[in-house]
């Protein structure tokens, strides 16, 4: 038979496990360095991981987590770093969003053509491009500058709202018009928090 003593130690384990259990109850979901998500039942402390959202229940967790994009590596995704961060100071805007439209939209290769006629570094149709005076669709520099124009013309037109600028960059200001909004295409809500995913990505690299 057990002594007093084995009940004694007996219950003060499972009053230690119980009050462990009670200071991690709930679930948390984490992002990663890599723009991936992680669902856990235990806080994290390492300073890679940042938190998306915590619940004591895990309805809705699933969907903090199947929300996100995970960034993949491009070939060359580096190779246009200079010229994004002279083509964004330039004109103003956030080097992180060019660089995240740029790898959504060809994924670093300039000489990239869509099955539509959109070309180069950042899918400019012809008559986008020949909108700023740019013919060669293929050049770099001459993509990127055209593009991040278009780019801040939209952001002007739908003061700052990103998602509407996007929507248009990806749909045309026709839809957005139509629609009063984002379209209710899936392709183009899914671009949209693509480029969105990569820019907070690409915000680290360039300490925004």
């Amino acid at each position: 038979m057990f002594s007093s003593r084995y009940f004694s130690i007996f219950f003060s384990l499972l009053a230690m496990t119980f009050y462990s259990h009670s200071i991690y109850a709930g679930y948390y979901v984490y992002q990663m360095p890599d723009g991936s998500r992680v669902i856990t039942d235990r806080p994290q402390h390492s300073q890679t991981a940042k938190l998306v959202r915590k619940s004591q229940k895990v309805g809705g967790i699933g969907k903090a987590v199947s929300n996100t994009i995970v960034v993949e590596p491009a070939a060359g995704e580096n190779k246009f770093d200079d010229l994004i961060s002279i083509v964004s100071k330039r004109h103003g805007m956030d080097p992180a969003l060019i660089k995240a439209v740029v790898h959504t939209e060809s994924y670093f290769n300039p000489n990239a053509t869509s099955r539509v006629g959109a070309s180069g570094l950042m899918q400019l149709m012809p008559q986008t491009a020949e909108r700023y005076g740019v013919f060669d669709l293929y050049s770099p520099m001459k993509n990127l500058d055209a593009g991040v124009r278009h780019l801040r013309y939209l952001l002007r037109r739908y003061k700052n709202r990103l998602s509407y600028a996007l929507a248009a960059y990806n749909a045309g200001e026709k839809a957005v018009r139509f629609y009063n909004g984002i379209p209710p295409y899936r392709e183009t809500r899914q671009y949209i928090r693509k480029v969105m995913q990569y820019q907070s990505y690409y915000q680290k690299q360039y300490r925004l």
